[in-house]
């Protein structure tokens, strides 16, 4: 069947890999950084490493290893993957600082008008370190996948 041929797709198995390490990642990472196990982080966006940094970096990785640097599908990967860092370490962090200050507005007015609202999430982009941490991981992933086939 040719639906199943996609298991064969070296590039979107090396993006999935990254991808799921990174996201595993972020569990052992973040009780190093709160001295507690907090699973939820395996389903939730922002933290360290950047999960779509690293997906999308495997997949260009592998795209130019597979295709060539020199490719026309490398070109457009690269711009799909600077979009999705830029837009991960600007307007998602951005976001995320903005929840920040609507959530201490809301608490302050709940201080002394009790108010009941949904907190925002808070943790929605990447420092650019999460982001460069994911980036290098997808060029790992990708890196060490393409030696393993040739």
């Amino acid at each position: 069947m040719k639906i199943l041929s996609v298991f064969n797709n070296e590039v979107l198995i090396l993006a999935l890999i990254s991808w799921l390490l990174a996201q595993i990642l972020k569990v052992p990472i973040g009780y190093v950084q709160t001295q507690q196990w907090n699973w939820s982080l395996l389903l939730e966006p922002g933290g360290m490493p950047s999960s779509h940094a690293a997906l999308v970096t495997a997949a260009t990785h592998a795209i130019g290893l597979w295709q060539g640097f020199d490719s026309a599908l490398f070109g457009f990967a690269f711009v799909i993957t600077m979009i999705v860092v830029y837009d991960a370490t600007g307007i998602r962090w951005q976001a995320g600082k903005h929840a920040e200050v609507i959530n201490r507005m809301i608490q302050e007015l709940a201080a002394g008008h009790p108010l009941k609202g949904q907190e925002l999430r808070e943790v929605l982009g990447h420092t650019p370190l999460e982001a460069l941490a994911g980036v290098l991981l997808g060029l790992f992933v990708s890196q060490i996948g393409w030696m393993l086939v040739n």
